[in-house]
């Protein structure tokens, strides 16, 4: 039972952060294009309730991270982030009046059997409070050496699958490790209060890999197609959270046998995000492209 909370939690900040994209589309959808700046356009979003509502869910999602992250394991928590993508799929077919086709529905499902398939099969395990520097030092440099080197090779791209994948991927580094020195960091601040709070470096350090994850998303977003940068961000994320578990925080998995049922979980996760990814409804709801109609997916 003590695995539940931060199980309802994750959920809970995968669904706000699906629904936070949805509404924000939304919004973003009823602005009328122009060629306005930037701060017209922020000004002309903050007078619709549905963007705000939007933010609203983007705090929730944080505030749910943080508690999943302080009661959980992060080999627990952060897979159950694939969630995201089907969520804001399924939320979109009521609030954008999109359509989902049966492929679609038959990949939300692989997405969700295979998580629950995968998690079972592991049964991860472990939840240490605090990391010794001398296991930060080398994490933090390989994740952030991945980052430059991915945000080179990006750049060395032409628009496409290739520099949408490589951003993808710096973005699920920087995702990932912002989940595991936010999970010191709440720890820190249940056993030390506010002060210890802000004056551990892991706070500080997980709001920097933050702001880089969100401006690698947007680069990814706009580098190339969904199918590319969607895939590396959703299956990077996972993959580099459970690394990070293992080594940061001695967390472990099953092995022997089991590593078939955890490769077969894998396998439809891949399988449902690939196939979410090509619908035109997810296009809808994550790129920055106006569609000439939302609900236009074959059934």
């Amino acid at each position: 039972m003590e695995i539940l909370l931060p199980v309802m939690f994750a959920l809970g900040a995968a669904f706000s952060n699906a629904l936070a994209t949805v509404l924000q589309r939304k919004a973003a959808l009823s602005v009328p294009r122009s060629d306005k700046l930037r701060a017209g356009l922020l000004f002309d979003l903050l007078r619709r309730p549905v963007w705000i509502a939007g933010i609203g869910a983007v705090v929730a999602a944080a505030g749910c991270q943080a508690v999943a992250l302080a009661t959980g394991p992060l080999t627990v928590v952060q897979p159950l982030f694939v969630l995201e993508l089907p969520l804001a799929l399924v939320i979109a077919t009521v609030l954008l009046q999109g359509q989902m086709s049966r492929l679609g529905w038959v990949a939300v499902t692989a997405v969700v059997a295979g998580l629950a398939v995968a998690l079972f099969a592991a049964s991860p395990a472990g939840n240490r409070t605090q990391v010794p520097m001398d296991r930060w030092i080398p994490s933090v440099a390989v994740c952030a050496a991945a980052i430059v080197v991915l945000l080179v090779a990006a750049l060395r791209r032409p628009e496409g699958r290739a520099r949408a994948a490589c951003f993808g991927l710096a973005t699920a580094v920087s995702y990932a490790l912002t989940a595991a020195l936010m999970k010191t960091s709440m720890h820190t601040l249940d056993d030390g209060g506010l002060t210890a709070f802000l004056t551990a470096w892991q706070t500080y350090g997980f709001a920097l890999f933050g702001a880089a994850a969100l401006f690698l998303l947007e680069n990814a977003m706009q580098a190339g197609p969904l199918v590319a940068s969607q895939p590396a961000i959703t299956l990077g994320d996972a993959g580099v959270s459970l690394a990070l578990g293992v080594t940061l925080y001695a967390e472990y998995v099953r092995s022997g046998w089991w590593l078939l049922p955890q490769m077969l979980g894998v396998a439809l996760i891949v399988a449902g995000v690939f196939a979410l990814s090509r619908m035109p409804l997810a296009r809808a709801v994550t790129s920055d492209e106006r569609p000439a109609a939302i609900g236009a997916e074959a059934p």
